[in-house]
């Protein structure tokens, strides 16, 4: 069992404090998870690699969207937006060179002396960059075995907060997204039967949070998680992963294995989207195993959301019907974003809080 609320609030607030990071105790030669992160028996009983089953995350080929195949593409993604709600894409563009060097700087922030890494260590976003160690440390039952580099990429912050280290693979990075973002976007849209245009005309890849995960060797992988269970609260998140592996979604009641494909990136439904598309998309529980291997596994998501969070969101017109009514009751974002940020990431999902 993990510690009890009453003895876990000083050594979490003593971890925070020490601004060390997952990579700092890994650093510190430990050869045992601290109890804050041992994690109780019902989130530690369906742990390990995915049993064999018959669903597989599908890999879309995205070379045929400007031409006469687009219409074959919009179906395959729709067809994976509405079932296991994750897929990866190949041929999207991104030339390999600028992955690579994305998740090598992502790398070479977190494999920095612990002191310069401190200096932003931080659970604001004043400046729109901060580095630390489980945004929901203090709500959750237990800590996740990961460190995290947050960037608001848009709205721009100060671009010169960003870490030298990084800066200029993360502002590259970033115009990928915004292309490739407004393609998927594009046949998203398409895939429910709306314009290409519906969901960027809606600013819904105006707000971009980009993290870049560090997951180091875990000496005890079945004590902990690397990430817990959650739902994406957003449009849609964009996930470069490198080849370590450890990424899981829910499908059935069971975990499947989002095995990386070389070069390509990994597209998932967020729960704003699952709403606009009144159920027709889904926004699906996944997660991230501890790392059992002495490589670390290196991740950079980024999280596409509306800019106008006084916006009224709510399901798309063109898709109530008397057979199929609004499945959602209409809300702000400010008001979704406040809620989320409020509890633990376990179980996270707020789509039974907005049902109609």
């Amino acid at each position: 069992m993990g510690v009890t609320d009453t003895g876990r609030a000083p050594e979490v607030k003593q971890f925070d404090e020490s601004k060390l990071g997952v990579k700092g105790l890994v650093d510190s030669g430990l050869t045992s998870i601290p109890p804050l992160f041992i994690h109780p028996p019902e989130t530690l009983s369906d742990l390990g690699p995915a049993r064999p089953s018959s669903y597989s995350i599908p890999t879309i080929d995205l070379s045929g969207c400007d031409s006469g195949h687009r219409p074959s593409v919009v179906e395959e993604v729709g067809r994976a937006a509405r079932g296991l709600g994750f897929f990866q894409v190949v041929n999207h563009g991104v030339p390999a060179e600028v992955l690579d060097r994305t998740i090598a700087a992502v790398k070479a922030f977190h494999e920095q002396p612990a002191e310069v890494k401190a200096r932003i260590y931080r659970r604001e976003m004043e400046t729109g960059v901060a580095f630390f160690s489980n945004l929901d440390l203090f709500h959750s039952k237990a800590a996740s075995w990961r460190d995290t580099l947050q960037i608001r990429l848009e709205p721009k912050g100060n671009m010169e907060e960003i870490p030298e280290v990084c800066r200029n693979e993360v502002m590259e990075w970033d115009q990928e997204v915004w292309r490739l973002g407004g393609l998927l976007m594009g046949l998203l849209s398409e895939g429910l039967g709306l314009s290409p245009g519906k969901l960027q005309e809606l600013t819904c890849l105006e707000t971009r949070v980009m993290v870049g995960n560090y997951y180091p060797y875990c000496p005890q992988p079945n004590l902990t998680v690397g990430l817990m269970s959650h739902t994406d609260p957003g449009v849609i998140t964009l996930l470069l992963q490198d080849q370590v592996g450890g990424l899981q979604v829910k499908h059935d009641n069971e975990w499947v294995d989002v095995t990386p494909v070389p070069g390509a990136l990994v597209v998932n439904i967020g729960d704003i989207l699952q709403i606009m598309s009144n159920d027709e998309y889904k926004s699906v529980d996944h997660r991230v195993l501890a790392n059992p291997n002495q490589e670390p596994r290196v991740s950079v998501a980024v999280f596409c959301n509306p800019s106008n969070r006084e916006n009224e969101f709510r399901p798309f017109p063109e898709l109530i019907s008397s057979d199929k009514p609004a499945a959602f009751r209409q809300f702000n974002l400010n008001e979704y974003m406040r809620r989320f940020f409020t509890k633990e990431l376990e179980g996270k999902s707020l789509i039974n809080y907005f049902r109609a």
